[in-house]
């Protein structure tokens, strides 16, 4: 099928155009805000090791089949599955995991762009000194002014959702391409420097022990389903992501050894973050446990008080921005690509309405931190139910059919035909994508829901 079928966005000019742009999807805010508070909520070490065996044996294999799929079909999520499920004689509700993946994508952006929105804004606030000399009090009083002001919000909203759409809008080669090769180039040189700076601080072993020691009595089945949804997550799994840039990619680009390596560097850069984070808050007596505020509300204090504390502040959140826009553009593509493909828009038009759609769904986070702070569901606000039901359910879930499909569905010789790997390569795929990252996903929710 893929020897002559292309995708009508075009392709990824090299091997190298992919793999940037396919680790700037997975490196985002997922690496850099996310996994250093919900490290510090778990536990620190033995958390890490669960996620970094999720990454090994659940994240890799499904990133390969995910590709695979996308690449096969060609198409957006929704009409690659309807493609290869005819095509693997299955039932066309197949489809519905491409539905899947690119309401968890929208959903997953909708908050993502109003995080990205207070890194945006606090770049501004360390270049003007907002943290200079600062106190605890006074810097958890200027975030919760902050994210206490819905038109503070939309407005930094605002501006990360049209810098997003104006990137996708310029298509695959000048848009998405020439973005990341700027992007990530850029996200590793500010990450050497403030690691760099890291490693010169009091508390840099103790954050090294933090992040690294083994206490696996703080480890939880609940604590699980997060390491595996973080994976997930982070990687950019189960969100329609990783099938569309797979539709891009050429035919003589091994998806088993990109996979890896994207796998890899992502994963490398959640760990730097963590390297560079928590000694930062040691060294200054912050709390490693405290939440999604950890580096809006804590590292501020850190940086209102260190020499030069105002650049690294400025590096820090420019860092977040880069990776939050090189995450944010792949989230919308898969809608995008469906609009283009499905109702003939113009690639503009199409990142309008979805941008628009997402634009408004995001006025749903916004408002759970001030006006709608009080109304809970389960316990939990509207934004911490949002990403709960997406990077927790709606991922794994996503995570788990593309499992089934790819090594229960999916005819061998199509799957041998797109990998290209070498047999004993290629049954260890089979096994884990069949057996091992099923079985995973399906034990983890039946100890969440009380069952194990």
């Amino acid at each position: 099928m893929t020897d002559t079928k292309k995708s009508i966005h075009g392709e990824w000019s090299s091997r190298s155009a992919f793999i940037l742009a396919a680790t700037g999807s997975a490196v985002g805010l997922g690496n850099i805000w996310k996994f250093p508070y919900i490290t510090g909520e778990n536990g620190g070490g033995a958390f890490v090791m669960v996620y970094l065996l999720c990454v090994a044996l659940i994240g890799i294999p499904i990133m390969i089949a995910e590709t695979m799929l996308g690449r096969r079909g060609r198409e957006n999520p929704v009409h690659t599955m309807q493609v290869l499920s005819v095509e693997a004689g299955a039932d066309n509700n197949w489809r519905y995991l491409g539905w899947l993946g690119m309401v968890a994508g929208l959903l997953i952006l909708s908050y993502y762009s109003v995080i990205a929105g207070w890194a945006s804004a606090y770049v501004f606030k360390a270049f003007s000194g907002s943290f200079f000399a600062a106190d605890v009090t006074a810097i958890e009083q200027l975030f919760r002014d902050f994210i206490g002001s819905p038109m503070q919000l939309i407005f930094w909203h605002t501006l990360f959702m049209a810098a997003t759409l104006l990137i996708v809008a310029r298509g695959v080669g000048n848009g998405l391409e020439k973005s990341v090769r700027f992007l990530m180039p850029a996200l590793f040189v500010l990450l050497a420097l403030l690691l760099i700076y890291a490693m010169t601080t009091s508390g840099y072993f103790q954050g090294i022990h933090f992040l690294f020691s083994l206490d696996f009595s703080k480890l939880s089945g609940n604590a699980i389903l997060i390491a595996m949804g973080q994976a997930f997550f982070s990687l950019g799994l189960g969100m329609g992501c990783v099938m569309v840039y797979g539709a891009y990619l050429p035919k003589d680009i091994s998806i088993a050894k990109a996979s890896i390596l994207i796998a890899a560097v992502d994963t490398l850069v959640a760990l730097l973050a963590g390297i560079i984070i928590f000694p930062i808050v040691f060294t200054h007596g912050l709390n490693p446990g405290s939440g999604p505020g950890l580096i809006f509300e804590t590292l501020p204090i850190a940086f209102g008080t260190m020499t030069g504390g105002w650049l690294f502040g400025v590096l820090f959140f420019v860092i977040l921005v880069f990776a939050a826009l090189s995450s944010a553009i792949a989230l919308i593509e898969p809608t995008v690509a469906w609009l283009v493909e499905s109702r003939g828009m113009s690639r503009e038009r199409a990142c309008l309405q979805s941008g628009l759609v997402t634009w408004l769904l995001g006025f749903v986070t916004i408002f759970s931190f001030n006006v709608w702070a009080d109304f809970k569901i389960f316990g939990l606000t509207l934004f911490d139910l949002l990403d709960y039901v997406t990077a927790n359910l709606m991922l794994p879930i996503g995570g788990l059919a593309i499992a089934v499909f790819a090594g229960w569905k999916m005819k061998r010789q199509h799957s041998e035909q797109e990998l290209g790997l070498p047999n004993p390569h290629y049954q260890i795929w089979q096994f884990l994508i069949k057996y091992i990252a099923p079985a995973a996903v399906f034990l983890v929710f039946l100890d969440v829901v009380g069952v194990l």
